[in-house]
């Protein structure tokens, strides 16, 4: 299959799998219901131009992401969903402009749901030697805005910001 091909079958299956999760009751106990513009299924993936890329691919292996290295860019891929980070030969290139015309890093700010305990993921910060920015108690997450959980925030070899959110 080319990878054209693949990437069509894979952006099909994301809207099939988007559009069963948006379906009216799939977000059973939601006080809420979420309107979104006809059409938008899912999110495929998020984009972000990287600076230090050796450091980058370390620092989310070692937080436990699949990563994958290729020519143009490095992905990060968690659940059904990635981020494409932009190796610097195609960002810094001046006839690339499929990106947002400012976007150099840091330009990220990115939020996980950790499943895990606050132990599992102190100790993931731990292992890759990320500063905590902040943490304490988040209002406004999911349910429509009105979820509340505990978040530790840190920052990629990038500057990108991070935030891991662990909902009661």
């Amino acid at each position: 299959m080319a990878n054209g091909d693949a990437r069509r079958t894979f952006i099909k299956r994301a809207l099939a799998a988007g559009a069963a999760l948006t379906a009216p009751g799939a977000l059973a106990g939601s006080p809420r219901s979420v309107t979104q513009a006809s059409g938008v299924g899912a999110l495929d993936h998020v984009a972000v131009p990287m600076q230090n890329v050796d450091a980058m691919i370390a620092f989310y292996r070692a937080l436990g992401f699949v990563v994958r290295e290729g020519t143009s860019i490095v992905s990060v891929h968690f659940a059904d969903q990635k981020i494409n980070f932009h190796r610097p030969a195609l960002w810094q290139r001046p006839t690339f402009t499929l990106r947002a015309p400012a976007a150099q890093p840091p330009c990220g700010d990115f939020c996980w749901v950790w499943n895990g305990t606050e132990a599992e993921l102190r100790a993931a910060i731990q292992r890759v030697g990320a500063a905590i920015e902040a943490e304490g108690q988040r209002d406004g997450g999911r349910d429509g805005g009105d979820a509340v959980g505990q978040s530790i925030y840190i920052r990629d070899p990038d500057d990108n910001l991070l935030e891991f959110i662990r909902y009661a």
